[in-house]
């Protein structure tokens, strides 16, 4: 009951988020820098269906596929209802860009890159040394003691919980993470699916920090926090000197709906669901 509520709230956050990136990238569609596929919605009525132990979405008779043309048969119930969501949230064109979910399924089916567990892996790992709340600004003061106060008790978090002895530098010198730490990360991460790890890479590249993110998924965050902790030397210079009007919520919206969507996957991705019919009484 408890990972079921946690899921909903999650998937009504990355709704949320998407529909307000959608709604920006429409207003903002004369900018040339914005490059998205947009395709008129073609279907009524979006269904999930349950066929040979895995569920499938159908776009009114036609069942999804992916890009590779792969059946699109996901074996979570909860993570189908999500993609489906996406699908039936879509009104007049339809934008992939902003259906996490659904792509990080394609991802996990058709496996472009033809990663396995340890390339994965030491792809999520490359980011730890350049995770965003290990750097430091030197100057001003303000940002640096704001940084401390915002920062030091999630990577305090992170260090007891994984055991490790990473700490912040200040300036551009590269943290120093001894290969024991390395060898404790990586041993977690293994402990994942493969399809779970498709979902940690995302989070990670959204939020540019892979302690923030294992932060989200354990729960320690929440994606609104943990969007506004990776955010947070541009939340203290736009309150200085004003924000760019339309950019900086879009990237605001578009990296908090990742991270809802990386978190939500990696959790449906570590359980399992079922469906039991019910017996009829003769």
């Amino acid at each position: 009951m408890f990972q079921s509520t946690c899921s909903a709230f999650l998937l009504q956050g990355l709704a949320r988020a998407s529909r307000r990136s959608s709604s920006l990238l429409h207003t903002s569609s004369s900018n040339p820098s914005l490059h998205t596929t947009i395709k008129k919605r073609f279907y009524k009525n979006v269904s999930i269906v349950q066929s040979e132990g895995a569920w499938e979405v159908n776009l009114d008779q036609r069942k999804l596929k992916t890009p590779l043309g792969n059946p699109l048969k996901i074996q979570n119930e909860f993570m189908a209802h999500a993609v489906a969501n996406e699908w039936r949230s879509q009104k007049e064109v339809i934008l992939l860009s902003q259906m996490h979910m659904n792509g990080l399924v394609n991802t996990c089916l058709d496996n472009p890159q033809r990663l396995d567990k340890p390339k994965l892996v030491k792809q999520i790992m490359d980011f730890l040394e350049t995770d965003t709340i290990l750097f430091h600004c030197v100057e001003p003061p303000e940002l640096l003691e704001l940084q401390a106060q915002k920062w030091n008790p999630v990577l305090l978090w992170f260090r007891e919980r994984f055991n490790v002895h990473l700490d912040p530098v200040a300036g551009i010198s590269a943290p120093t993470v001894s290969s024991a730490d390395m060898a404790k990360l990586e041993k977690h991460f293994m402990s994942h699916s493969l399809e779970a790890l498709h979902g940690f890479m995302f989070g990670v590249d959204a939020a540019k920090s892979l302690i923030l993110t294992l932060a989200c998924i354990e729960r320690v965050l929440t994606v609104e926090e943990a969007v506004r902790l990776a955010r947070l030397e541009l939340l203290f210079q736009t309150d200085h000197w004003g924000s760019v009007e339309w950019a900086h919520d879009i990237e605001e919206f578009d990296t908090t709906a990742r991270l809802a969507a990386a978190t939500l996957f990696v959790q449906l991705s570590s359980s399992q669901t079922s469906t039991r019919a019910k017996q009829i009484q003769m």
